[in-house]
């Protein structure tokens, strides 16, 4: 159990959570014997829409320092939360205080879990999913070169920058896309052997290679996306031909039709500027899926598409920037 006044505690708990900080009350957790009942009776404020009946626990045996038990109802432990009690007179080598400031600053920039609470000699915090590394574990390349899934802040404004500076040169004229060209948004008419596109709600002014670029990479598709299916080469040019011809025919409709021909420095021109303004759709909507993964409501995983598109933007940006266009 909770030594001390468990009430003035709980309440010290429930105040932290409402002011988004820790507190540090005078009360213990006894070491080590009481840690599982002491635990569930935090979980009974922390965590008040828990069933007590369904409510879980798993000590874990791993530290030498300190007792730390895990209350959770899911299976997978996804909603867990930690209780750690810091061992007897470890207070004797261990400044405790430094140790709640780091984990704050820490978290404060995304590096540390989510602390729900702190009492003298111990923390309530969030459990982060994964296993705990192993000496073989720490020796495998994959894991010790690990990047992260997500760029910062300062690599993606470092990349916008660059995309500014580098697609602006390219010459690609400005149009008005459609700039949503997934396969859903365009309805084929086998009766009437018509093309017509559907929602408009990203339409606006853009570059004509980000509109066809974006439509390349959308043959991959959305909820299961497979980026062997993008476009070769051979298709690209195949595509790009019959656009060119079909835009030049509309744009010199008052010249009698004339000049129609594409010319394959035409050809390669906007194949390089496509392949290269794709990258800016995958940084779009990899962006995108950031944003709709923190506010939306519909059941789609947000945030591992986003590390899809944010993974292909940078296989394929040295790919890209090989490209160049004939002088």
């Amino acid at each position: 159990m909770l030594s001390g006044s468990v009430l003035e505690l709980l309440a010290l708990c429930r105040l932290a959570r409402q002011e988004g900080q820790t507190s540090a009350p005078s009360q213990r957790l006894t070491f080590p014997g009481d840690v599982l009942p002491g635990a569930l009776r935090l979980m009974r404020e922390l965590r008040p829409g828990w069933e007590p009946a369904r409510v879980k626990t798993k000590l874990f045996t791993d530290g030498i320092t300190n007792k730390l038990v895990a209350c959770y109802t899911d299976e997978g432990m996804a909603d867990a939360v930690l209780v750690r009690v810091y061992g007897r007179k470890t207070e004797l080598f261990v400044d405790r205080e430094t140790e709640l400031r780091n984990f704050q600053v820490l978290r404060a920039h995304g590096c540390a879990p989510d602390l729900y609470c702190a009492f003298q000699n111990g923390l309530c915090y969030q459990f982060l999913p994964g296993i705990a590394l192993g000496p073989d574990h720490v020796r495998d390349p994959h894991i010790f070169s690990l990047q992260q899934d997500v760029p910062s802040l300062e690599m993606l404004e470092h990349e916008l920058a660059w995309m500014k500076e580098t697609l602006s040169q390219l010459g690609s004229p400005v149009v008005l896309c459609h700039n949503d060209l997934l396969c859903k948004n365009i309805i084929y008419d086998g009766t009437q052997e018509h093309v017509r596109f559907i929602d408009y709600e990203y339409t606006g002014y853009n570059y004509q290679a980000f509109d066809i670029g974006n439509h390349f990479n959308e043959f991959a598709g959305v909820k299961e996306v497979d980026y062997r299916l993008y476009p070769s080469k051979e298709t690209q040019l195949q595509w790009l031909r019959s656009y060119l011809q079909a835009y030049k025919q509309l744009t010199q409709r008052n010249e009698g039709g004339m000049g129609v021909a594409v010319s394959e420095e035409e050809l390669e021109a906007l194949y390089v500027q496509v392949n290269k303004f794709s990258l800016a759709s995958h940084f779009l909507w990899a962006c995108w899926g950031l944003i709709q993964d923190k506010y939306s409501t519909i059941d789609f995983n947000f945030l591992r598409y986003a590390k899809l598109r944010f993974k292909q933007y940078f296989k394929m940006k040295p790919v890209v920037t090989a490209l160049q266009i004939s002088k």
